[in-house]
């Protein structure tokens, strides 16, 4: 079940939302936990268990961890306790992930003809992970409480708004309100209008784009032009920002809904001014929880140049490994370490000397480029499409290209405008406060009404992030 379906708008959640408010506060989290199963349930029923669990799993290492330290074993018995759950989490993870791209890998270097597993990748399973992960390095650093209630845990690993594609929602950030929270008018108005707008830009941004860019990755060599392929790198960049970032403001409303305040997800990433600031924008609390849980404990920048180089490797190298099972995503990493390293020690001076336009412009290049990196899962496909993008082997633009971009600029203009913050300021500058709530009001039922009617149609709507 996604977000984005009729069956999740019409019945899933109305029920939800109905009985949730129904019910006395003692009986929400049981409710929202059994919802969540469902939910998943849903589309992965046999994969129900390995989630279950991880829940059971990592509250028993929490609790484990927690009485390690009331019993003065922190450094010894809670320790043991931590690397149990870690190597758990990431032996289940890399099971499930990587088992059949290193056996791949191994056939293809070596000419063997290893059989594959095929397990078919559970959905959600690097955000879950992550976060149960997080939770018992937290219990053992002292940052958090064990949690003791199993349904409240059980609650905060499958709550249903972030279980497949995030935020990822660390426990100690919403520690308080898994024990307990209150609902209000304005909450719940204020999440419904943020998920809405988050369903408008899948559904009419991401989705429409997406078509484009499915169209033009298929396309021969012959009507292939550098325009052409400068168009879908576009269209990919658009689709995988508006389908993303629609996702998590779905579920950040949602959770605002139930009484939750996740972590914000994404900040405008597009407005950048160089790869730095765009990490710190895009992805945020992936990028946070690789800082936390890794680049500090590695040592960061506090230990000299070199040792902080091989820590942003590190980072970067697993942050591509951890979208996905394919030497793409690898690239991907590496390609963004690379550029970071660059602007630390080499750029950064002179980018603070360039005009903001120049390093604007120089960051999406490089950004467009990067998607293409990781859109394209076949080292063929990839080699082939950046080729085109450089004009290597095709003509700079054809007939087909020049209509395309005719006929597409005026898409392009609107999501270029709403990927940034000139609606927000537009919206506050024309109407007074009071005039501002009116006005969002009808702008959301708008969005709604389009978003259905799309929907209704059978229009394309898959989630990117669903496989990662």
């Amino acid at each position: 079940m996604v977000f984005s379906s009729m069956i999740f708008l019409c019945i899933f959640l109305p029920i939800t939302g109905i009985v949730y408010y129904v019910l006395p506060k003692q009986l929400r989290n049981l409710w929202l936990l059994l919802a969540s199963l469902f939910f998943y349930a849903w589309g992965e029923p046999k994969y129900i268990l390995i989630m279950l669990f991880s829940t059971v799993f990592d509250y028993c290492n929490g609790r484990a961890i927690a009485y390690a330290t009331e019993k003065g074993r922190h450094d010894t018995w809670g320790r043991a306790v931590l690397a149990l759950s870690v190597a758990g989490n990431l032996g289940i993870l890399c099971f499930f992930k990587y088992t059949d791209f290193v056996l791949d890998t191994i056939n293809r270097l070596a000419g063997m003809q290893l059989g594959l597993l095929q397990l078919a990748l559970p959905i959600g399973i690097s955000f879950y992970t992550f976060q149960t992960m997080s939770y018992t390095i937290d219990v053992y650093r002292g940052e958090t409480p064990a949690q003791r209630n199993i349904i409240a845990f059980g609650m905060y690993v499958c709550l249903f708004p972030q279980l497949i594609a995030g935020p990822i929602v660390r426990y100690k950030e919403i520690q308080k309100e898994v024990d307990a929270r209150t609902t209000t008018i304005d909450g719940v108005t204020h999440g419904l209008q943020r998920f809405l707008i988050g369903l408008a830009k899948k559904v009419l941004l991401a989705n429409q784009i997406g078509a484009l860019w499915d169209w033009i990755r298929e396309i021969g060599s012959g009507d292939m032009s550098m325009a052409l392929a400068w168009l879908g790198a576009l269209a990919f960049t658009f689709q995988i920002y508006f389908d993303f970032s629609g996702y998590s403001d779905m579920a950040i409303g949602l959770g605002e809904m139930f009484g939750f305040h996740f972590p914000d997800n994404f900040d405008h990433p597009y407005e950048s001014k160089s790869i730095t600031e765009f990490w710190r924008r895009w992805h945020m609390t992936l990028g946070t929880w690789f800082r936390e849980y890794l680049y500090i404990p590695l040592g960061g920048n506090r230990k000299g140049p070199a040792r902080q180089i091989m820590n942003l490797f590190a980072v970067w190298f697993l942050t591509g490994l951890w979208h996905g099972a394919g030497w793409n995503f690898i690239l991907w990493g590496l390609y963004y370490f690379a550029l970071l390293v660059l602007e630390k020690f080499v750029l950064r001076r002179v980018l603070e000397k360039l005009p903001d336009v120049l390093r604007h412009l120089y960051t999406m290049c490089f950004v467009v480029v990067g998607w293409v990196i990781f859109a394209c899962d076949e080292p063929g496909a990839l080699g082939t499409y950046l080729k085109a993008l450089f004009g290597v082997g095709v003509p700079f633009g054809n007939a087909l290209a020049l209509y395309e971009w005719d006929v597409q600029a005026p898409f392009l203009i609107i999501l270029l405008i709403a990927s940034t913050t000139i609606p927000a300021r537009i919206a506050g500058q024309l109407t007074r406060e009071n005039q501002r709530t009116v006005l969002l009001a009808v702008y959301t039922v708008g969005l709604l009404a389009l978003s259905m009617a799309f929907l209704v149609s059978g229009s394309y709507n898959p989630f990117l992030y669903f496989r990662f």
